[in-house]
């Protein structure tokens, strides 16, 4: 992590935000006190997820598509039983 001041970060920004682009943190200071974090932006994947990765691994039990409490679904409302 790079520790800089204001001024610093002004004066020479395309050579940080080229750091930064290959991964560097930057702690953005204003009179050697903490004021930011400049990091990178995590990378998104170019691919969609395939639907279906954890085919196999669970089961979901029949309770789970029952009729839920009257009590639990006023809640949700904001309701009182």
């Amino acid at each position: 992590m790079i520790k800089l001041n204001i001024h610093e970060a002004k004066t020479h920004l395309s050579r940080y935000l080229e750091l930064v682009a290959n991964g560097e943190t930057i702690l953005l200071c204003k009179r050697n006190v903490p004021v930011a974090e400049i990091r990178p932006i995590p990378i998104k994947p170019k691919a969609k997820r395939p639907i279906g990765l954890a085919e196999g691994k669970f089961e979901i039990p029949p309770a789970f598509y029952e009729h839920l409490p009257d009590d639990l679904i006023n809640s949700f409302y904001g309701e009182e039983s």
